[in-house]
């Protein structure tokens, strides 16, 4: 790979759809971001990927080259390059975006979702290089998690290995949006941590700024505010979510053994409050052979970028071949 080259990292979220080309150092030249329309068919966001990409290789300097594309999209298979059942894209159960991008572009082109691009993101730009070994979780509406074993992300036979959000945490537990009960995300995600206030709101007495906050209205970031304030309820909301954390990050260290955990998205900037509590909790329900050995790390990828980078990092892993 040479210095003139640059790949595109595309992130498609089911609102907004966000783009830039990135070199093999991490440095993002130009982007920018368009609605996803999620109501229309994929072959139309394509087409004005296409011409979105097309605007920003004129923004690039003469003789930069287009190595290839990187995309991370919800229910993204990284083996098949396909979305299948993406929810809020209506979308056909299964479609090869991978095919509809080459069909613009004879390139290389490969996809995963964004929790796999997240960890590839990491381990090429971020805080994992030189790491062979680790997990990342990303916290947002839901929780995602990508996991990288021996240098490579764990993709299993069917391309969706990793799902660590949707293991149960409680059969009898809280309702998932995947039909599912008791799903770690249902309390460890901005939704689950809003979900756990609700409850607490029931079960204490303590006087709360979030008692005068309807539930449609209540969002992670107020009770992060709350918890700033020293707010009883926000506090041990944030305390429980830790703990489950805890409890299902035991189970995957026994599985993978990873030299660290990182934790990026919305609710992650919440760290002061969730990443020690968590480490705690880790340590106590760790196998003793674990203990001391996995560090809980926020991602040191920019926030602002950090999906284009990890887009961008899986197509130059697989460029270079890893």
């Amino acid at each position: 790979m040479t210095e003139t080259e640059i790949v595109i990292g595309i992130d498609i979220g089911g609102t907004t759809t966000s783009l830039g080309c990135v070199d093999i150092q991490g440095r993002l030249h130009a982007e920018a971001t368009m609605a996803t329309r999620g109501d229309q068919p994929a072959a139309q966001l394509v087409s004005r990927l296409h011409q979105a990409i097309e605007q920003l290789k004129e923004e690039l300097p003469t003789g930069t080259e287009l190595a290839g594309i990187g995309i991370g999209a919800p229910n993204a298979n990284y083996l098949r390059g396909t979305v299948e059942h993406p929810v809020n894209l209506n979308w056909d159960e299964s479609t090869n975006l991978v095919e509809l991008v080459q069909s613009h572009y004879q390139l290389p082109v490969t996809i995963t979702n964004d929790a796999n691009a997240a960890a590839l993101g990491e381990m090429v730009f971020g805080g994992a290089r030189g790491m062979k070994d680790f997990i990342v979780i990303t916290l947002g509406t839901g929780l995602g998690s990508g996991v990288v074993s021996n240098g490579g992300l764990v993709c299993g036979a069917d391309g969706f290995a990793g799902e660590l959000g949707h293991t149960i945490v409680d059969p009898d537990g809280r309702q998932c949006a995947c039909g599912q009960h008791g799903c770690l995300e249902t309390y460890v995600s901005a939704t689950g941590l809003c979900r756990t206030v609700a409850v607490l709101l029931g079960e204490l007495l303590d006087p709360s700024c979030l008692r005068t906050i309807s539930f449609q209205e209540l969002t992670s970031k107020m009770v992060y505010e709350a918890a700033c304030q020293q707010d009883t309820i926000a506090l041990t909301a944030f305390d429980r979510t830790a703990r489950t954390l805890a409890m299902k990050l035991a189970d995957a260290v026994a599985h993978t053994a990873p030299e660290a955990i990182f934790f990026c998205g919305g609710l992650a900037t919440a760290e002061e409050f969730l990443i020690p509590a968590t480490q705690r909790y880790l340590e106590k329900f760790l196998f003793p052979i674990y203990r001391g050995k996995v560090s809980l790390l926020p991602s040191s990828l920019p926030g602002s970028a950090s999906a284009i980078l990890g887009a961008a990092a899986l197509i130059w892993h697989k460029l270079k071949g890893k």
